[in-house]
């Protein structure tokens, strides 16, 4: 498996996450992947800065405790001290963490809204950069790095018009 080390953003607000994949897969194959990966962690980044202090008003409520350590398992699990441990994140978990909080949520209208209200960009608006190059979508990953299954690379997740032609 290839671990790729995707950044996106820039300085204090860059996040970035670990993802693995075969050498063999196809560029359009990982691309919407990655985009998704990376659309969930900025979600549950903003549902953190959202409710989290709503949620810690309410610190005696029982309720409010499960649904705030439900907001705490998802925040460690999409933050980047996974990149430091060394541990690539999952669409599917990430999914699974977002479904919980809207589980916990679902009884308070006020955070019903929250949970509606936050929007991120679709997969079409990103590009893969790696060594100042766009991934082409036409492309398998082993076109670029070879067919090593042990390499480490860092790609970059940017929009379309910020991305090196």
């Amino acid at each position: 498996m290839v671990r790729i080390h995707v950044k996106r953003g820039e300085g204090s607000d860059q996040k970035e996450f670990l993802y693995d994949c075969a050498s063999t897969s196809a560029i359009d194959e990982i691309a919407p992947e990655i985009s998704r990966i990376s659309n969930l962690q900025t979600k549950i980044d903003r549902l953190v800065l959202e409710l989290q202090p709503r949620l810690e008003l309410l610190h005696g409520d029982t309720k409010a405790a499960s649904r705030l350590r439900a907001l705490s398992e998802a925040k460690s699990y999409a933050s980047k001290d996974q990149v430091v441990y060394n541990k690539p994140l999952s669409y599917h978990v990430l999914r699974s963490h977002i479904q919980a909080l809207e589980r916990e949520l679902k009884a308070v209208s006020e955070f019903q809204e929250l949970l509606g209200g936050i929007e991120f960009g679709g997969e079409d608006s990103s590009r893969l950069c790696w060594a100042g190059k766009v991934l082409d979508g036409s492309k398998r990953l082993c076109d670029y790095i070879g067919s090593n299954e042990k390499t480490k690379i860092v790609i970059k997740l940017q929009s379309t018009d910020s991305c090196p032609a």
